[in-house]
C-alpha cells in the first residue's frame, strides 16, 4: 500500500518506508530520513 510522504509529497511503499512516525494515532511515512526529521522537529506543520 503506498501512502504520501507528508513533507516532501513523494508517494512510498509503507513496507519499504525509511521511517515512520506516529502523530496525534495517525502514522505517517516518509522516503528518507531527512523527511522523517523534518516531520519530527514539527509534526503539526505537516501533518493534514
Amino acid at each position: 500500500m503506498a501512502a504520501k510522504d507528508p513533507v516532501c509529497g513523494m508517494m512510498v511503499d509503507e513496507k519499504r518506508s525509511a521511517g515512520t512516525s506516529v502523530y496525534q494515532g495517525k502514522t505517517y511515512y516518509f522516503c528518507n530520513a531527512g523527511c522523517k526529521a523534518s516531520f519530527d522537529k514539527n509534526p503539526a506543520k505537516f501533518a493534514k
